[in-house]
């Protein structure tokens, strides 16, 4: 069987479609996940969100066992804190794509300093919901299937 991606997003995610929509949109996380899937074609994917570190530490440690194509991950404001994430994350040996939704850079101050970039392979952030099927596509590039 063909690997999985694994796609991962942190706290407050599963509010998305509600919460401060001049951010984030009104796209669901339910609809970013049909998104990926469809981008994916037929690699299979590994779709989770948590609003607990230690869920998707859980889940990163799977994605290492396992072992996963790759990791796409929206860490949300663990992104700026968890260093419990970041040392997982280490332990994957393989690509691994940090993606947000709003660009943290034109944000406040707060958000402009990432913990995961320092391991990411590639960072995708602005693109609203459709980075997430670009993450996918790129992924797929990545590990050298078109899906």
């Amino acid at each position: 069987m063909t690997a999985p991606i694994h796609v991962l997003n942190g706290p407050n995610l599963n509010r998305l479609g509600t919460r401060e929509q001049e951010i984030y949109g009104r796209t669901t996380l339910a609809q970013v996940e049909v998104l990926c899937r469809q981008a994916a074609g037929t690699v299979p994917l590994e779709f989770h969100q948590s609003n607990a570190e230690h869920e998707i530490i859980g889940w990163i440690h799977a994605a290492i066992d396992l072992p996963a194509r790759g990791i796409v991950i929206n860490p949300a404001a663990f992104t700026f804190t968890s260093i419990a994430i970041l040392d997982a994350l280490k332990m994957f040996p393989g690509p691994i794509i940090e993606l947000h939704i709003s660009n943290i850079h034109r944000r406040e101050a707060i958000y402009h300093r990432s913990l995961i970039s320092t391991v990411a392979t590639a960072v995708i952030a602005g693109l609203g919901p459709a980075g997430y099927p670009a993450a996918i596509k790129a992924m797929l590039e990545l590990t050298g299937e078109d899906g």
